[in-house]
């Protein structure tokens, strides 16, 4: 399937939908507590379903109604468990893998054919240092998981991916020992880390940091039930306000931000320094565009899922684009920088691409083009708000939209976009 994406302006309110990461988090720590734990304004997307029925697996007893979760049986660690698919979902694999390891009896891994191209291999290993024996292929799911370990010290790298410290992490409490997390070199997207100890704590666990995003003491300790609220995701709000960069009269974006820290968040600082004047008034956030955008240089280190976004703004720069510190996104459900680089040049943007970034820059000739998503949500999105910009585009594979924003399309034709599923 493709779109066919028309030169659109859009107008009026639109909803930013719940946030993907905290979503995933609250669903496996609700999981985990049990007795009635509630998640409200979750994102139903198809990751975090991956996500619910990963947890349905371990023997949760959870119950859907309108934008909640009810667990009313928590997980049950020591039942025999059927082969779990966690579909195009790494968070959702990569947590449910330390989870995994609680268990004595062998539990396999697997997912779709993206998601077996993912690196599983570091937190493969710091589980099996402490006991559990793990299989793989050629450390990629599928995976198979046998416990029961029993905590101590661990030792990680941290340039691959947070999402093995946040699996760990989560695990930490439910073992005899407790765990000695230790992070070696230095911790890409660090935010999403926090994010984890703060839905930890609310649901009634504690992490002993030692020394920030290096040193991290868990010792035994239970989930206790809670009522979690999901805030927006500023992911995804990166994507509406580039939208409105680009091609806004008068956008509104609504949503309550929260107060949990989210990495991305910072997009606002970046639109600031390009020369885009933000607006935020309680749960409403507006931009006004200069009519041709700074440019700058920009570290994506604690916030890779920014890169799309961020990449397309080039469009209406007036100086280059630089994005650097972000290798780990050619992790992600794509090699996002090579796919960037492959797909955004054919709309006459000249770049360059580096092992850790990009740098991107307008030109005069800018003309409509199929680009190719390659099945990944962010990009499709992204692709999309540019062919908005440009004109006379297509792009591939708009079922993608259901992982993070199912609604994505519908949304943004309602105020005035022309997207075309042909």
């Amino acid at each position: 399937m493709k779109c066919k994406i028309e030169k659109s302006r859009i107008s009026g309110q639109i909803v930013c939908p719940p946030n993907k990461s905290y979503t995933h988090r609250a669903i496996f720590l609700a999981s985990l507590a049990g007795k009635n734990s509630t998640v409200e304004n979750v994102l139903l997307s198809a990751d975090t379903m991956a996500t619910i029925e990963t947890c349905k697996k371990f023997g949760a007893e959870i119950e859907i109604k309108d934008s909640s979760i009810i667990v009313k049986n928590p997980i049950k660690i020591g039942i025999k468990v059927p082969e779990i698919n966690t579909e195009n979902s790494g968070t959702t694999m990569r947590i449910a893998a330390g989870i995994a390891s609680l268990f004595s009896e062998e539990i396999t891994l697997t997912g779709d054919s993206s998601l077996q191209k993912r690196p599983m291999r570091p937190l493969l290993d710091a589980l099996s240092s402490i006991g559990a024996k793990c299989e793989s292929t050629d450390g990629k799911p599928p995976i198979k998981i046998k416990g029961k370990i029993v905590g101590g010290e661990i030792r990680i790298p941290g340039n691959f991916s947070s999402q093995f410290i946040s699996s760990l992490l989560i695990s930490a409490p439910l073992t005899e020992k407790g765990i000695n997390l230790i992070i070696e070199g230095n911790l890409v997207s660090k935010p999403y880390l926090d994010a984890t100890i703060a839905t930890m704590r609310k649901y009634g666990v504690s992490v002993q940091t030692l020394i920030p995003y290096k040193r991290y003491n868990i010792s035994p300790q239970i989930y206790k039930e809670s009522i979690f609220e999901v805030p927006i995701d500023f992911s995804s709000l990166a994507l509406l306000l580039s939208a409105a960069v680009l091609n806004g009269e008068d956008v509104t974006i609504k949503g309550n931000l929260g107060s949990l820290p989210q990495g991305d968040e910072v997009f606002i600082d970046i639109l600031e320094q390009l020369g885009v004047s933000v607006t935020i008034d309680k749960d409403e956030i507006k931009v006004k565009s200069p009519e041709k955008l700074k440019g700058g240089k920009f570290d994506l280190s604690n916030s890779p899922d920014l890169l799309p976004p961020l990449s397309i703004l080039a469009l209406n720069s007036l100086s280059p684009i630089e994005i650097f510190n972000v290798k780990h996104a050619r992790l992600k459900e794509t090699d996002r920088i090579a796919i960037i680089t492959r797909e955004l040049v054919k709309l006459g943007i000249s770049i360059k691409e580096k092992e850790d970034g990009l740098i991107l820059e307008s030109s005069e000739k800018i003309v409509g083009a199929e680009l190719n998503s390659e099945e990944d949500h962010r990009l499709f999105m992204s692709f999309c708000i540019a062919g908005m910009h440009v004109g006379n585009c297509t792009v591939t594979d708009p079922e993608s939209v259901k992982v993070s924003y199912p609604n994505f399309i519908e949304e943004m034709n309602r105020i005035g976009a022309k997207i075309e599923i042909q």
